[in-house]
């Protein structure tokens, strides 16, 4: 993580964005402590600003505070399971309504996301991948009016994020996941919800079984 040498208004924000996009980097590993006093060097900051980094952090989930101090929060197998059973739930729902909803011009952003997610890789950056992949979601839950859902996925969104990098270090994943997100737009652009939902499910279970093996091994 490089310093922060700009100190605008919304220092606390770029704080956290710097921290968040060193966890999905694995530059914090699970169950790492996070010392203010590094943390704040690493980025020029106060320790002020880092508490506040950290209690925003704790709220999304990544963090846990323990007798040691606060700690990147580890995810079991179980919890993986269980957030990948309502990803499947939400995201196959978002993407029929976005198929039944979608303009030619929903369209050529998501094909627009998806040439972002496919350079990120290319370019092998992760955090460029994860928000080019949160910006794609977007699209969809939008498009196919899906608000609500949209508001309980980027309260995972961290999670989900950390789970995602995991999946895409898995060789071979990285272009499958590119191939199905492919069939996921194509069948959109034709209108066909059911193969959208299907080509979504597919997608879901494919990353979930990756997520849930890895953990169980580490």
């Amino acid at each position: 993580m490089e310093k922060i040498e700009a100190r605008p208004q919304t220092l606390r924000q770029i704080a956290l964005d710097r921290v968040r996009d060193a966890i999905m980097e694995g530059q914090i590993a699970p169950g790492e402590r996070l010392v203010e006093r590094t943390l704040g060097d690493r980025l020029g900051v106060s320790r002020s600003v880092i508490r506040e980094v950290i209690r925003n952090l704790e709220s999304e989930g990544l963090v846990e505070n323990t007798a040691a101090g606060p700690r990147l929060s580890t995810i079991s197998p179980e919890q993986a399971r269980q957030i990948y059973e309502i990803r499947m739930q939400l995201e196959s729902s978002a993407v029929a309504a976005c198929a039944e909803a979608a303009t030619p011009r929903n369209v050529a952003d998501l094909r627009t996301a998806l040439a972002a997610i496919g350079a990120a890789h290319d370019a092998r950056n992760p955090v460029d991948a994860l928000r080019a992949s949160t910006r794609f979601y977007e699209i969809i839950f939008e498009t196919g009016g899906h608000d609500i859902a949209w508001e309980i996925v980027q309260r995972l969104n961290s999670r989900i994020s950390q789970m995602r990098a995991m999946t895409l270090s898995v060789v071979g994943r990285q272009a499958a996941g590119l191939a199905r997100l492919s069939r996921i737009v194509d069948a959109i652009a034709k209108k066909d919800s059911a193969a959208a939902a299907e080509a979504c499910r597919e997608h879901v279970a494919e990353a979930g079984s990756i997520a849930v093996e890895m953990l169980r091994n580490r």
